[in-house]
């Protein structure tokens, strides 16, 4: 899966941010960071992607809040090390989770006024 481009088809806007993220890979917790946040997604900075597709679960902590935010996810798109040049490695997550969705969409709302 390539990273998508073209017109934006995201539903919720997203922030630069640099948030320790914690999730399930091949039976082991991983820890990295990422780099973009929003309602509906995330992008994790990573040498080393899950496949697209893939099914996690992440733990985080919206920058000034002390909420831990618990949410299913999916890999809708990854960027390989050495794939598109100087473009950071990683994956892009969609949330699964509509109500954690919801209230997450809240959270940033709040914050950003």
């Amino acid at each position: 899966m390539g990273r998508h481009t073209g017109p934006s088809r995201r539903r919720f806007r997203r922030v630069t941010v640099r948030v320790l993220v914690d999730y399930v890979a091949n039976g082991r917790v991983r820890c990295d960071y990422a780099t973009t946040l929003g309602a509906g997604g995330l992008f994790v900075s990573t040498d080393d992607p899950l496949p697209g597709g893939s099914e996690t679960r992440l733990r985080f902590r919206v920058p000034g809040s002390d909420r831990l935010v618990e949410v299913d996810a999916r890999v809708v798109w990854v960027v390989k090390p050495g794939e598109a040049g100087s473009v950071t490695p990683g994956m892009g997550l969609t949330f699964t989770d509509a109500a954690e969705t919801a209230e997450l969409a809240r959270e940033l709302a709040s914050l950003a006024s």
